[in-house]
Protein backbone atom coordinates (compact mmCIF):
# COMPACT_ATOMS: atom_id res chain seq x y z
CA UNK A 1 0.00 0.00 0.00
CA UNK A 2 2.46 2.37 0.62
CA UNK A 3 4.44 1.78 -2.73
CA UNK A 4 1.23 2.31 -4.51
CA UNK A 5 0.37 5.93 -2.60
CA UNK A 6 3.86 6.89 -3.39
CA UNK A 7 3.96 6.34 -6.81
CA UNK A 8 0.62 7.61 -7.34
CA UNK A 9 1.20 10.96 -5.88
CA UNK A 10 4.48 11.33 -7.82
CA UNK A 11 2.53 9.99 -10.69
CA UNK A 12 0.16 13.31 -10.07
CA UNK A 13 2.63 15.72 -9.56
CA UNK A 14 3.57 14.60 -12.99
CA UNK A 15 0.87 14.20 -14.11
CA UNK A 16 -1.53 17.05 -13.28
CA UNK A 17 0.03 19.92 -14.68
CA UNK A 18 -0.11 18.42 -18.15
CA UNK A 19 -3.91 18.42 -17.68
CA UNK A 20 -4.26 21.71 -16.45
CA UNK A 21 -2.02 23.68 -18.53
CA UNK A 22 -3.39 21.26 -21.85
CA UNK A 23 -2.19 22.23 -25.39
CA UNK A 24 0.48 21.02 -27.30
CA UNK A 25 2.69 19.70 -23.98
CA UNK A 26 -0.89 17.63 -23.10
CA UNK A 27 -1.27 16.40 -26.03
CA UNK A 28 2.61 15.13 -26.90
CA UNK A 29 2.17 13.48 -23.45
CA UNK A 30 -1.37 11.62 -24.56
CA UNK A 31 0.90 10.58 -27.31
CA UNK A 32 3.54 9.09 -25.12
CA UNK A 33 1.22 7.14 -22.27
CA UNK A 34 -0.66 5.65 -25.44
CA UNK A 35 2.59 4.48 -27.21
CA UNK A 36 3.99 3.03 -24.04
CA UNK A 37 0.09 1.49 -23.59
CA UNK A 38 0.15 -0.07 -27.38
CA UNK A 39 3.58 -1.38 -26.34
CA UNK A 40 2.36 -3.43 -22.99
CA UNK A 41 -0.35 -4.69 -25.35
CA UNK A 42 1.51 -6.02 -27.97
CA UNK A 43 4.54 -7.36 -25.93
CA UNK A 44 1.67 -9.63 -23.85
CA UNK A 45 1.34 -11.55 -27.34
CA UNK A 46 5.22 -11.40 -27.44
CA UNK A 47 4.96 -8.57 -30.73
CA UNK A 48 7.59 -6.08 -30.50
CA UNK A 49 6.36 -2.29 -31.32
CA UNK A 50 9.76 -1.82 -32.92
CA UNK A 51 9.24 -4.68 -35.42
CA UNK A 52 7.33 -4.09 -38.69
CA UNK A 53 4.03 -4.83 -37.71
CA UNK A 54 4.41 -3.43 -34.20
CA UNK A 55 5.37 0.02 -36.48
CA UNK A 56 2.33 0.39 -38.59
CA UNK A 57 -0.23 -0.36 -35.40
CA UNK A 58 1.35 2.40 -33.38
CA UNK A 59 1.31 4.59 -36.72
CA UNK A 60 -2.54 2.59 -37.20
CA UNK A 61 -3.14 4.61 -33.50
CA UNK A 62 -1.15 7.56 -33.69
CA UNK A 63 -3.26 8.26 -36.61
CA UNK A 64 -6.44 7.76 -34.73
CA UNK A 65 -5.01 10.19 -32.02
CA UNK A 66 -4.51 13.33 -34.64
CA UNK A 67 -6.84 15.35 -32.45
CA UNK A 68 -8.61 16.99 -36.04
CA UNK A 69 -11.78 15.95 -37.33
CA UNK A 70 -11.38 13.63 -40.61
CA UNK A 71 -12.32 16.72 -42.84
CA UNK A 72 -9.51 18.90 -41.51
CA UNK A 73 -7.75 15.46 -41.99
CA UNK A 74 -8.71 15.81 -45.31
CA UNK A 75 -7.56 19.37 -45.67
CA UNK A 76 -4.20 18.92 -45.01
CA UNK A 77 -3.74 15.21 -46.16
CA UNK A 78 -5.22 13.09 -49.15
CA UNK A 79 -6.68 10.27 -47.42
CA UNK A 80 -9.02 10.36 -44.52
CA UNK A 81 -8.81 8.29 -40.97
CA UNK A 82 -10.65 5.14 -42.14
CA UNK A 83 -8.38 5.06 -45.34
CA UNK A 84 -4.99 5.61 -43.64
CA UNK A 85 -6.29 2.81 -40.89
CA UNK A 86 -7.47 0.19 -44.44
CA UNK A 87 -4.01 1.13 -45.91
CA UNK A 88 -2.91 -0.04 -42.42
CA UNK A 89 -4.81 -3.59 -43.01
CA UNK A 90 -3.39 -3.96 -45.70
CA UNK A 91 0.21 -3.25 -45.02
CA UNK A 92 -0.35 -5.96 -42.26
CA UNK A 93 -2.17 -8.73 -44.09
CA UNK A 94 0.68 -8.06 -46.90
CA UNK A 95 3.53 -8.86 -44.37
CA UNK A 96 1.60 -12.25 -43.47
CA UNK A 97 2.24 -13.45 -46.53
CA UNK A 98 5.72 -11.98 -46.91
CA UNK A 99 6.96 -13.56 -44.18
CA UNK A 100 5.05 -16.92 -44.78
CA UNK A 101 2.31 -16.81 -42.29
CA UNK A 102 4.75 -16.71 -39.35
CA UNK A 103 2.71 -13.32 -38.72
CA UNK A 104 -0.49 -15.05 -39.32
CA UNK A 105 -3.98 -13.36 -39.60
CA UNK A 106 -4.96 -13.16 -35.76
CA UNK A 107 -1.76 -11.24 -35.24
CA UNK A 108 -3.28 -8.99 -37.83
CA UNK A 109 -6.57 -8.75 -35.63
CA UNK A 110 -4.66 -8.24 -32.26
CA UNK A 111 -2.93 -5.16 -33.68
CA UNK A 112 -5.50 -3.40 -35.11
CA UNK A 113 -7.79 -4.30 -32.15
CA UNK A 114 -4.80 -2.86 -29.90
CA UNK A 115 -4.25 0.11 -31.85
CA UNK A 116 -8.32 1.11 -32.26
CA UNK A 117 -8.34 0.17 -28.23
CA UNK A 118 -5.95 2.29 -27.22
CA UNK A 119 -6.16 4.92 -29.62
CA UNK A 120 -9.93 5.73 -29.43
CA UNK A 121 -9.96 6.25 -25.91
CA UNK A 122 -6.51 8.53 -25.62
CA UNK A 123 -8.08 10.42 -28.72
CA UNK A 124 -11.50 11.12 -26.19
CA UNK A 125 -8.55 12.05 -23.73
CA UNK A 126 -7.03 14.73 -25.87
CA UNK A 127 -10.45 15.79 -27.32
CA UNK A 128 -12.12 16.14 -23.84
CA UNK A 129 -9.64 18.57 -22.83
CA UNK A 130 -9.79 20.23 -25.92
CA UNK A 131 -13.14 20.68 -25.54
CA UNK A 132 -15.22 24.76 -23.70
CA UNK A 133 -14.59 23.55 -20.03
CA UNK A 134 -12.45 20.71 -21.19
CA UNK A 135 -11.03 20.60 -18.18
CA UNK A 136 -13.83 20.31 -15.95
CA UNK A 137 -14.48 17.23 -17.36
CA UNK A 138 -11.34 16.04 -17.28
CA UNK A 139 -11.83 16.53 -13.48
CA UNK A 140 -15.34 14.95 -13.94
CA UNK A 141 -13.93 11.93 -15.66
CA UNK A 142 -10.64 11.04 -13.32
CA UNK A 143 -13.19 11.80 -10.31
CA UNK A 144 -15.69 9.14 -11.34
CA UNK A 145 -12.80 6.78 -11.88
CA UNK A 146 -10.36 7.45 -8.87
CA UNK A 147 -13.63 7.44 -6.41
CA UNK A 148 -14.96 4.51 -8.11
CA UNK A 149 -11.53 2.24 -7.83
CA UNK A 150 -11.20 3.48 -4.31
CA UNK A 151 -14.78 2.86 -3.36
CA UNK A 152 -14.90 -0.66 -4.77
CA UNK A 153 -11.42 -1.20 -2.90
CA UNK A 154 -12.19 -0.44 0.13
CA UNK A 155 -16.01 -1.29 0.75
CA UNK A 156 -15.27 -4.51 -0.94
CA UNK A 157 -12.04 -5.15 1.75
CA UNK A 158 -14.59 -4.33 4.52
CA UNK A 159 -18.14 -6.00 3.40
CA UNK A 160 -17.40 -8.14 0.29
CA UNK A 161 -18.52 -11.37 0.48
CA UNK A 162 -20.62 -12.43 -3.45
CA UNK A 163 -17.73 -12.51 -5.77
CA UNK A 164 -18.26 -10.63 -9.20
CA UNK A 165 -16.65 -12.43 -11.75
CA UNK A 166 -14.18 -14.84 -10.26
CA UNK A 167 -12.72 -16.09 -13.75
CA UNK A 168 -11.96 -12.96 -14.88
CA UNK A 169 -10.77 -10.54 -11.31
CA UNK A 170 -10.63 -12.97 -8.40
CA UNK A 171 -10.79 -10.01 -5.42
CA UNK A 172 -13.33 -8.07 -7.00
CA UNK A 173 -16.93 -8.53 -5.22
CA UNK A 174 -20.47 -6.95 -6.00
CA UNK A 175 -20.56 -5.48 -2.95
CA UNK A 176 -17.35 -3.25 -3.81
CA UNK A 177 -19.01 -2.90 -7.60
CA UNK A 178 -21.77 -1.10 -5.81
CA UNK A 179 -19.77 0.56 -2.97
CA UNK A 180 -17.92 1.96 -5.72
CA UNK A 181 -20.59 3.14 -7.69
CA UNK A 182 -22.68 4.99 -4.36
CA UNK A 183 -18.80 6.64 -4.26
CA UNK A 184 -18.03 8.07 -7.27
CA UNK A 185 -22.07 9.61 -7.15
CA UNK A 186 -21.71 10.97 -4.23
CA UNK A 187 -17.97 12.71 -4.87
CA UNK A 188 -20.26 13.64 -8.12
CA UNK A 189 -22.67 15.51 -6.47
CA UNK A 190 -19.95 17.14 -4.05
CA UNK A 191 -18.20 18.28 -7.52
CA UNK A 192 -21.39 19.47 -8.68
CA UNK A 193 -22.24 21.11 -5.31
CA UNK A 194 -18.81 22.97 -5.96
CA UNK A 195 -18.91 23.58 -9.24
CA UNK A 196 -22.09 23.10 -11.38
CA UNK A 197 -21.44 21.16 -13.93
CA UNK A 198 -24.60 19.54 -15.38
CA UNK A 199 -28.04 22.13 -15.37
CA UNK A 200 -30.00 18.73 -13.99
CA UNK A 201 -28.96 16.98 -10.54
CA UNK A 202 -30.82 14.13 -11.76
CA UNK A 203 -29.11 13.70 -15.02
CA UNK A 204 -25.80 14.00 -13.11
CA UNK A 205 -26.43 11.30 -10.86
CA UNK A 206 -27.65 9.06 -14.06
CA UNK A 207 -24.56 9.56 -15.82
CA UNK A 208 -22.15 9.37 -13.11
CA UNK A 209 -23.68 6.13 -12.55
CA UNK A 210 -23.76 4.95 -15.79
CA UNK A 211 -19.68 6.26 -16.00
CA UNK A 212 -18.60 4.27 -12.76
CA UNK A 213 -20.03 0.78 -14.42
CA UNK A 214 -18.36 1.48 -17.49
CA UNK A 215 -15.12 2.34 -15.75
CA UNK A 216 -15.53 -0.48 -13.31
CA UNK A 217 -16.18 -2.93 -17.00
CA UNK A 218 -12.96 -0.88 -18.16
CA UNK A 219 -11.00 -2.10 -15.80
CA UNK A 220 -12.85 -6.12 -16.13
CA UNK A 221 -11.85 -6.09 -19.76
CA UNK A 222 -8.37 -5.45 -19.13
CA UNK A 223 -8.19 -7.88 -16.43
CA UNK A 224 -9.73 -10.55 -19.09
CA UNK A 225 -7.11 -9.90 -21.74
CA UNK A 226 -3.88 -9.92 -18.95
CA UNK A 227 -6.17 -13.30 -17.99
CA UNK A 228 -6.10 -14.19 -21.57
CA UNK A 229 -2.32 -13.87 -21.67
CA UNK A 230 -1.12 -14.93 -18.45
CA UNK A 231 0.37 -11.99 -16.83
CA UNK A 232 -0.37 -10.11 -13.79
CA UNK A 233 0.40 -6.53 -14.70
CA UNK A 234 0.70 -4.79 -18.16
CA UNK A 235 3.70 -3.21 -17.73
CA UNK A 236 6.17 -2.37 -14.56
CA UNK A 237 6.56 1.48 -15.09
CA UNK A 238 4.38 2.26 -12.25
CA UNK A 239 5.83 0.52 -8.82
CA UNK A 240 2.59 -1.06 -6.84
CA UNK A 241 0.21 -0.08 -9.39
CA UNK A 242 1.97 -2.35 -12.54
CA UNK A 243 1.65 -0.47 -16.50
CA UNK A 244 -0.13 2.49 -18.03
CA UNK A 245 -3.02 -0.15 -18.55
CA UNK A 246 -3.63 -0.73 -15.49
CA UNK A 247 -3.98 2.91 -14.45
CA UNK A 248 -6.11 4.15 -17.44
CA UNK A 249 -8.13 1.03 -18.78
CA UNK A 250 -10.98 3.24 -16.85
CA UNK A 251 -11.09 6.14 -18.31
CA UNK A 252 -10.39 4.57 -21.69
CA UNK A 253 -14.36 3.66 -21.77
CA UNK A 254 -15.31 6.46 -19.45
CA UNK A 255 -13.91 9.31 -21.93
CA UNK A 256 -15.42 7.99 -25.12
CA UNK A 257 -18.80 7.10 -23.13
CA UNK A 258 -18.67 10.98 -22.11
CA UNK A 259 -19.00 12.04 -25.65
CA UNK A 260 -21.33 9.38 -26.89
CA UNK A 261 -23.53 10.76 -24.81
CA UNK A 262 -23.48 14.27 -25.86
CA UNK A 263 -22.13 15.11 -22.17
CA UNK A 264 -19.27 16.78 -23.08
Amino acid sequence: MKQRIITAVVAALVFIPFVIYGNLPFTLLVYVIAAVGLYELLKMRNISIFSIPGIIGALIMFCILLPISTAELEEILPYSKLEFLMIGVILLLIYTVMIKNRFTFDDVGFILTSALYVGIGFYYFIETRNAEDGLVFIIFALLIVWTTDSGAYFIGRKLGKKKLWPEISPNKTVEGFIGGIVTAVIFACIMQWIYPISSSWILLIVISIIASIFGQLGDLVESAIKRHYGVKDSGKLLPGHGGILDRFDSLLFVLPLLHFIHFV
